[in-house]
């Protein structure tokens, strides 16, 4: 198997109309290059999903959220909280509007995308915070929004996969069975640079070994986490009560394969029932580029269908 000649065909046209930035590139420019790309290519969203921007009201701090709904659902839907990807530096509502719309309409459920806070102008903890408390404000105000209030599940991709691992785990630690699924697609776990998916990847496309590197160096930019700390590190520490179901999305061509493998050992070992999809053909990120390649579309609608179907399941 190798990647998708479609994904392929379009990292082509992206060096090509944006040239990869220097070295020296600050966050600013890192997140500008990100949004035009994802402006250029991300596909128009499904109009038959209808859409509603709220303002989280948390202590201290407002955060923007969409809402996202299947036009033909009725009656009260489960929702899952989305955290975008982009390496808790780049990303927003806007570059992921895609991929949460089509997650919603394959689920057949209403997903609320959160704007959290970015570092390096916001390190750890502060995104995780704010993953935390926008979970819990949303659970809180299930009822007045009109969701579900017995289906709750949290999800993201790559370093929002992070935050939803996080905010699951920090939720049901507070209310347990609060949250009963998590939605990982391709989830950074590890901040380390050397396991065989780094290196046999390590050059990309989609995600290289130097991105990844600064990425967390940006993300660990504040005061420095205990290593112990599960906040920044998931897997350090077992669960003190069982983990939250899971869907793990593994792309094979993407340096963090080893994670979302690892991930699953780690959750099954604190007694987590996980399943895993491993998208053999698909690169770090394929899931904001399902308008780009048929292949990245079919695992995509794969993982949202599942998804639904566990976000409702019996506990």
């Amino acid at each position: 198997m190798t990647i998708d000649s479609d994904l392929l065909h379009y990292y082509g046209r992206v060096a090509e109309a944006f040239p990869p930035l220097g070295p020296d590139a600050d966050a600013s420019a890192v997140r500008q290059r990100f949004k035009a790309v994802a402006q250029a290519y991300s596909g128009a969203r499904d109009d038959a999903i209808a859409v509603e921007d709220i303002d989280v009201s948390l202590q201290s701090r407002t955060l923007a959220a969409r809402i996202y709904r299947p036009k033909a659902a009725s009656g009260p839907l489960p929702l899952l909280v989305y955290f975008h990807g982009g390496g808790w530096v780049v990303g927003d509502i806007e570059t992921h509007d895609g991929l949460v719309a089509r997650l919603a309409l394959d689920a057949q459920c209403a997903v609320a995308s959160v704007d959290y806070r970015l570092a390096p102008e916001h390190p750890f903890p502060a995104p995780c915070d704010d993953a935390l408390d926008a979970l819990l404000w949303l659970a809180e105000h299930r009822s007045r929004l009109g969701f579900a209030m017995d289906r709750l599940g949290v999800g993201g991709d790559s370093a929002g996969a992070h935050l939803a691992v996080v905010a699951a785990r920090g939720a049901n630690q507070r209310v347990a069975g609060l949250v009963n699924m998590q939605l990982l697609l391709y989830p950074v776990m590890r901040r380390q640079f050397d396991s065989p998916s780094c290196l046999a990847n390590a050059n990309g496309p989609g995600l290289t070994n130097d991105e990844m590197r600064w990425y967390w160096t940006q993300f660990l930019s504040g005061a420095a986490p205990d290593e112990h700390d599960v906040r920044a590190f998931p897997l350090a520490e077992p669960y003190e009560r069982t983990p939250a179901r899971a869907l793990i999305v593994a792309a094979a061509y993407d340096p963090l394969y080893d994670d979302a493998y690892e991930l699953q050992r780690f959750l099954e070992a604190n007694g987590g029932r996980v399943e895993l999809i491993d998208a053999a053909n698909m690169t770090h990120g394929f899931g904001r580029l399902h308008a780009q390649s048929g292949a990245a579309l079919d695992w995509l609608r794969r993982t949202g269908e599942r998804a639904g179907v566990l976000l409702r399941a019996e506990r």
